[in-house]
């Protein structure tokens, strides 16, 4: 005997997974064909068939790749379109699954305080000097201990709870920010304050395979604690006394969840500098686009991430002689197009 209404329901699924299955196969197209566009674009071009040749030696007998063609493609565009493919998406998972851990659609990956220690240890490097390498783990070692002390400062005497949480992400993040104009207050204002105000402004130019490799493999595993973590964040809505008895480790997922998120923060901006508006932005584009469901927004955040982050870093590095820091051009493109989203849709899709 048929059975009427498992039919329709197994339609409708059918229907929802191929619309996923669309969307994600656009989606990793566009990534695919905006990174060839972005090797090929630049102050230094490359033809399609330079392009071609030094991907495939030997395609067009007789012809050879020249040098300088050569390590434009492979040691400073491909290196620095991994990054911004990286950051994109891990600053967008970071963000949304923030926002879905403190119930706040405002929550961003500094919400802890990261960024900001991170941005003390990248400019007390340059003051003292240190190579780029130095300057890389010294701001990865300050934003991952910002993690610390705010969780030290968010034990309370019944235990940690995500107001304390929060006010100590605050208190930590404006304390690493005095600093990090302390730092500025007596840095050399010829060369080193220079370089110090133009890393904060976010931007992927020092990008080479060797910091590429350190950097890469933290926000890949937050990334990973993220994405495996994406269905149980919808539990993380509920209140914490009703979740632990349906079963729930509140307090795994919770710590699960801020270590990921400062692991993929603490490691771009120990490569980028500041870059704002990506956490916020992309995660209500997805929940706009997808519902309040983590389990598709979250994967959704990382592709549209790495789209948006890997347009913006070609437009800054091209559209002008003097490269245009990564941070200003996600502000000034963001905020219109997020305040534009709003007021088309009237909020997040539930």
């Amino acid at each position: 005997m048929a059975e009427p209404f498992r039919g329709k329901g197994t339609e409708k699924m059918k229907g929802s997974n191929r619309k996923k299955g669309l969307w994600i196969a656009g989606t990793l197209g566009a990534i695919v064909l905006l990174s060839i566009a972005a090797i090929m674009v630049g102050r230094y071009a490359v033809s399609p068939r330079e392009l071609l040749q030094a991907f495939f030696p030997g395609l067009f007998p007789g012809e050879e790749v020249p040098a300088a063609v050569q390590n434009v493609i492979f040691n400073i565009r491909i290196p620095r379109i991994l990054l911004a493919l990286l950051a994109g998406a891990g600053l967008s998972a970071a963000g949304g699954a923030f926002q879905a851990l403190f119930s706040n659609p405002l929550a961003t990956p500094d919400t802890l305080g990261v960024a900001t220690g991170a941005s003390f240890g990248a400019a007390l490097g340059i003051l003292l000097g240190l190579p780029g390498l130095l300057v890389q783990l010294c701001a990865l070692g300050t934003g991952l201990l910002a993690v610390v002390l705010v969780y030290t400062l968010g034990q309370g005497k019944t235990g940690s709870s995500m107001i304390m949480m929060i006010l100590s992400g605050m208190v930590i993040s404006a304390l690493f920010s005095a600093l990090v104009s302390l730092v500025k207050y007596t840095a050399d204002p010829q060369d080193v304050l220079p370089a110090i105000t133009f890393w904060l402004m976010g931007s992927l130019t020092g990008t080479t395979r060797e910091t590429l490799f350190m950097g890469a493999p933290l926000i890949l595993l937050g990334m990973g604690i993220l994405y495996v973590l994406r269905w149980k964040l919808n539990a993380m809505s509920l209140p914490e006394e009703e979740a632990a008895s349906l079963g729930i480790p509140v307090k795994r997922i919770r710590w699960l969840t801020i270590l990921g998120s400062a692991m993929i923060t603490a490691s771009v901006v120990s490569m980028c500098g500041l870059i704002g508006w990506v956490g916020l932005l992309i995660p209500h584009v997805s929940r706009m686009l997808f519902g309040n469901n983590n389990q598709s927004v979250i994967p959704a955040s990382m592709g549209f991430g790495s789209i948006f982050m890997l347009v913006i870093d070609t437009v800054a590095r091209s559209a002008t002689a003097a490269e245009i820091p990564v941070s200003i051009l996600t502000a000034v493109i963001g905020a219109p197009f997020f305040i534009g989203l709003l007021r088309k849709t009237g909020g997040i899709r539930t």
